[in-house]
């Protein structure tokens, strides 16, 4: 079963020691970076579920790290905990107008920081799956519109179709009659792609080339 992932962020290099080793112990795998600038290179592919961030770090503190993140479409999503030993609502108001999750002020005690992050983590999954419900259902509702879309020039298509085969004389007819057979063998076919499309219920994205994706039509 794989690790929920966390992201530690801070300059203190004991710090950094203690937070890895207990999340480590409470089976959690830890990834460690000294400010925020390093930890905007670890997230695209670390992708952690929870940041843990000190406030007042040199090159990029925490409060500017969380920022970045909570604009970002792709990161906002992950918890952020901000560690700070400003205990002043003033501090907090404006932690949390930035973007914030969570606060603990330093010293930080082992068990209640063990607690935010089980709360983040199950935060972070159920707005995934808030995330991943609205998304099939715009999918869903695409897909119908497509089926649709393409329902009404098909019609057309068919009629023109069956009137050309029946206005031709038989002599004509038969030379074209390869070519009108495969017409309406495509037709079929798109006919039973439009109701798949119509039908979609359950969208399955897979891999179509190494940078693109689509969604699979079962007909």
């Amino acid at each position: 079963m794989e690790k929920d992932r966390i992201l530690i962020v801070e300059d203190e290099e004991d710090t950094r020691f203690i937070l890895e080793r207990l999340l480590s112990k409470n089976d959690y795998e830890a990834k460690s970076a000294r400010n925020g600038s390093e930890a905007l290179e670890i997230i695209e592919q670390y992708q952690p579920k929870v940041i843990i961030a000190d406030w007042t770090m040199p090159v990029m503190d925490g409060l500017e790290l969380c920022n970045l993140v909570k604009k970002n479409e792709k990161y906002k999503l992950i918890y952020f905990i901000l560690l700070t030993a400003r205990a002043s609502l003033k501090d907090r108001v404006m932690g949390l107008d930035i973007g914030a999750d969570d606060f603990l002020v330093k010293p930080v005690e082992n068990q209640e920081l063990l607690a935010r992050i089980r709360s983040g983590i199950r935060i972070h999954n159920l707005q995934n799956e808030l995330r991943s419900i609205e998304h099939n259902k715009a999918l869903v509702e695409m897909a119908c519109t497509i089926g649709h879309q393409i329902n009404n020039p098909l019609s057309s298509l068919i009629m023109s179709v069956k009137t050309l085969q029946e206005e031709l004389d038989s002599s004509k007819a038969k030379k074209v009659e390869d070519d009108f057979y495969i017409i309406n063998e495509s037709i079929e076919r798109i006919k039973k792609f439009v109701q798949a499309l119509v039908n979609l219920e359950n969208p399955e994205i897979v891999n179509y080339t190494s940078d693109s994706k689509m969604i699979r039509i079962k007909q």
